[in-house]
Formats: structure tokens, C-alpha cells, sequence
């Protein structure tokens, strides 16, 4: 009896550990969309940042939505050397995550879609082409390549808008069924 009072509070503390749910979500369906509203929203975009700073381990995708997460901070502060410091931190995030997975398409399109809009004069885009080459792999080796439906649409879709690619390119993009 008195071995099994000792376990009592071990057993308790737990108990009330496992039913805490003090761990954040780094689940990619989740972060795809809070990518998104985080890219359009400022209050949105500083929690996206605050979730993605405390990450910590070393999956290629989600260091890569971390990256992203700079990228938008980069787009909500108003301070000229904030806005470079997290396009700083951005561009070594994504080269982590690149160095991790080299052919994640959805890797390089998250890079893409930073670089693209990132003014050329920073002379902070200088994965466009190999990135945009990695896309399209990925997008023609899909369902293969990892990306979900929705996600090979979603690249598919944004890659064919504004000038991301050549005529040439857009009627490769246009022929691959997804």
C-alpha cells in the first residue's frame, strides 16, 4: 500500500501531462492554409510567424513554411531593415530545407513564390529558374511527387497566372493531368 502512494503522484503528473495539449500544430494541411491567410491578413501573418519561430525540428516542408513565415513578416513591418532581415532569415531557412530536400516541388514553389515578389534589385532571387524547373518536374511526376491534389492545383493555377512562366512553359503546365 504504502509502495503504491508513492506512485500516486508520478502516475498523477502523467495524467495531467498527457491530457495538456501544450504542443503546436506543425501539420502541413494546417499550414497551407494558414500560409495563406497569413500572406493576406497582418494580425494573421504575425501568429503564422510567432507558430513557425518556435519550430524546431528539421522536416524540410514545414522549415520551408517557416521560411515562408519570415517572408511574410518581411511584407507587414514597415521598417526598411526589418523587412531585409527577415527576407534574410527567409533565404537561409529555404536554403535548409532545400539542403534537406532538393526536389520537393512544394518546397521550391514556396521559395518561388517568395523570390518572385521579392524586388530584383535586392538581388534576392537567384533560385527562380532552378525552382520553377523543380516545380514543373514535380508537377509531372505527380500524383508521385508527394503533393496532394489540391496542392499540385493550387501550384498548377499559380504558376499559369502573371508572367511566372514562359508560353512554353505554360502549355507544358497545361498538358499535365492532375
Amino acid at each position: 500500500m504504502k509502495n503504491s502512494l508513492l506512485i500516486l503522484p508520478f502516475l498523477l503528473f502523467f495524467y495531467i501531462t498527457a491530457l495538456a495539449d501544450n504542443t503546436k500544430s506543425y501539420k502541413l494541411p494546417d499550414l497551407r492554409v494558414q500560409f495563406l491567410e497569413a500572406s493576406q491578413n497582418s494580425k494573421a501573418g504575425r501568429e503564422f510567424h510567432k507558430l513557425m519561430s518556435d519550430y524546431e525540428d528539421n522536416n524540410p516542408v514545414v522549415l520551408a513554411y517557416k521560411a515562408v513565415s519570415e517572408a511574410i513578416m518581411a511584407k507587414h513591418v514597415w521598417n526598411p531593415y526589418m523587412k531585409m532581415k527577415h527576407l534574410q532569415r527567409s533565404s537561409e531557412i529555404f536554403e535548409q530545407a532545400v539542403q534537406l530536400d532538393a526536389v520537393n516541388p512544394e518546397i521550391r514553389f514556396l521559395r518561388f513564390t517568395v523570390e518572385h515578389y521579392v524586388p530584383r534589385y535586392l538581388n534576392m532571387s537567384n533560385n527562380l529558374e532552378d525552382d520553377k524547373a523543380k516545380i514543373i518536374a514535380g508537377l509531372e511526376r505527380h500524383p508521385k511527387s508527394g503533393l496532394s491534389n489540391d496542392m499540385a492545383r493550387d501550384i498548377r493555377d499559380f504558376m499559369l497566372t502573371k508572367d511566372h512562366c514562359t508560353e512554353q512553359e505554360k502549355r507544358k503546365i497545361k498538358s499535365i493531368p492532375i
